[in-house]
């Protein structure tokens, strides 16, 4: 069981946050600047999307520790960029020490520009249709779910559209840091900003 408190906390400035904003200051900067704010962008959805992916299995932290790395790496997700990559730009990213370097995830990224830039629409209009009605604030941390029934109907249009590394939990994370649904809890500061 964990120690963390689960209704929100105030923060150093006495600002009341989301409990796990609290545990580190990049935690702090990414709940209060970024988590949950809309992005509307394919690049901005694509670099999410696969931050995501990357997390899987690992701490958000690590991947935001990372992300600068990442952002190098792949050419600032670039997705036509990222969609011609080849067998030289896998290894380079398989020795690149500062990335999660994980053969399945790699080969995602890559796979996923290619298959962002064959949406019609695009990847915000795909990711954005799954925005639904606003559900009740949550309260507590229990409150948050992992996955929703619109999580699992994303993964599926996105596996559907030859998206890899995109299971309910991680498009659910997404649509989470993305805005396309808001858990703040009830009475973080940014539940209304």
């Amino acid at each position: 069981m964990s120690d963390q408190p689960s209704t929100a906390i105030p923060g150093p400035d006495g600002e009341l946050r989301c409990p796990w904003a609290l545990s580190t200051t990049e935690y702090i900067g990414y709940h209060d600047d970024e988590w949950g704010r809309p992005v509307r962008d394919d690049r901005g959805l694509y670099e999410r999307l696969c931050l995501e992916a990357f997390q899987s299995g690992l701490s958000w932290l690590t991947i935001l520790r990372k992300r600068e790395n990442f952002r190098v790496a792949f050419q600032g997700f670039d997705m036509e960029t990222v969609a011609a990559y080849g067998a030289d730009d896998e290894a380079r990213l398989m020795a690149d020490a500062g990335i999660v370097r994980n053969r399945a995830k790699i080969e995602a990224a890559i796979a996923n520009a290619r298959a962002a830039l064959d949406l019609p629409d695009g990847l915000a209009a795909l990711v954005w249709k799954y925005a639904g009605d606003e559900q009740p604030a949550p309260a507590t941390l229990a409150d948050v779910p992992a996955s929703t029934p619109a999580a699992k109907a994303l993964s599926a249009d996105l596996r559907k559209n030859g998206f890899r590394f995109t299971g309910p939990v991680t498009a659910y994370a997404t649509m989470q840091a993305c805005g396309i649904v808001n858990d703040h809890l009830a009475d973080c500061f940014c539940r209304a900003g």
